[in-house]
Formats: C-alpha cells, sequence, structure tokens
C-alpha cells in the first residue's frame, strides 16, 4: 500500500492541509484506491490531525455521518494508517529554505 498526499489549494476549508489516498498494490485490493482522507491542522494549534472517510446522512433534520473505514475490535487499530499518513504528509512538505543572514 502506498499513501498519496494531495496538498489543498485556496479553495478548500480553512485549516485543511491536504488530502490522501490509500493505493492498494497487491492482495484482493490491488489497483484500487480508498479516497476521502484529510489532513488537517489542529483548531487550538499544535499538530495535525487526519478524518477517516465519511458518509453524511440526515436523521431527524440532524446532519450525521457514518465512518466507512472502522476497527473491527480496537478503537486504536486507526491509530496506525493515521500515523502513516501523517508520516507522508510531512515527506511531502517542502524543507524550510535556509535562512540567510
Amino acid at each position: 500500500m502506498t499513501i498519496k498526499i494531495i496538498p489543498a489549494n485556496t479553495s478548500t476549508p480553512k485549516g485543511k492541509l491536504a488530502d490522501a489516498e490509500l493505493h492498494f498494490t497487491d492482495g484482493p485490493l490491488a489497483g484500487l484506491r480508498l479516497v476521502g482522507f484529510g489532513v488537517w491542522a489542529r483548531r487550538t494549534g499544535g499538530g495535525r490531525t487526519v478524518t477517516f472517510p465519511a458518509r453524511t446522512f440526515s436523521v431527524n433534520g440532524e446532519s450525521r455521518s457514518f465512518a466507512l473505514l472502522r476497527p473491527i475490535t480496537d478503537a486504536d487499530a486507526q491509530n496506525a494508517i493515521r500515523d502513516a499518513i501523517l508520516a507522508a504528509y510531512d515527506r511531502e512538505q517542502p524543507a524550510p529554505a535556509p535562512e540567510t543572514n
């Protein structure tokens, strides 16, 4: 599996840094991709977070979302993919320009 990072453009919501896709390279999912991940700056500052693909729906006029990628039993199972997406995002960032005096 590889992770593709698509940098945000000027028309994306404030705080959104990038979209991410999982590209499957072997096994029964080879040749497919899972889209809908987002890399965001934390609202409280300091760090980033990843949102997972979800489908929104309405119940009694109230908007809700249903996560499309969910753990089977262990809620911490999503942490590995979240960490991998953040690491891929970090690798895609240009190195800061050296300071000149």
